[in-house]
């Protein structure tokens, strides 16, 4: 059981999720819609990841296809998917590999890059002010599971 000043310092805002002086909330909300688009391309990136890899492994299974094709006496399907499918490119000139290398550098990395660049401006780099204001506000203060912060304050912010 903590004690009461235990249980005032953990509950306590937490400060490394405060906006600056003179950061209104409407800033704080933009930056929030800002962070929430940044996810959201994240989340595009890692389904082409999954789409990498899937596409990938369907072209090494297709080895077994091959294979058991040449064993069961269809050479000439054999031969068709070794020379036509396998291999091939997944759009003209690109596979998927080539796919990611063009959505990082044409989309995502200046997207990441900028949005830094926004909150470096704007929020002294502060990540995740508006989820923190949410926070505040859904709590219940003074209940020992919804604490501003971890009980061990969270890792170092500078």
């Amino acid at each position: 059981m903590r004690t009461e000043r235990e249980q005032t310092d953990h509950d306590a805002r937490d400060g490394a999720h405060q906006p600056p002086e003179g950061v209104s909330e409407e800033t704080v909300r933009a930056l929030g819609a800002l962070s929430k688009a940044l996810e959201t391309t994240e989340r595009a990136r890692g389904h082409l990841y999954g789409f990498h890899q899937l596409t990938g492994t369907a072209d090494f299974e297709l080895d077994d296809a091959v294979r058991l094709l040449r064993e069961a006496g269809h050479d000439a399907y054999a031969d068709r998917l070794q020379r036509e499918i396998v291999g091939r490119n997944v759009i003209p000139g690109h596979w998927t590999f080539q796919i990611i290398e063009s959505y990082d550098s044409t989309y995502y990395r200046p997207f990441a890059e900028l949005e830094r660049e926004v909150l470096e401006n704007l929020a002294e780099g502060r990540d995740h002010l508006y989820e923190a204001l949410l926070k505040e506000r859904r709590r219940t203060h003074s209940h020992p599971d919804h604490t501003a912060t971890p009980p061990d304050g969270g890792p170092e912010r500078d």
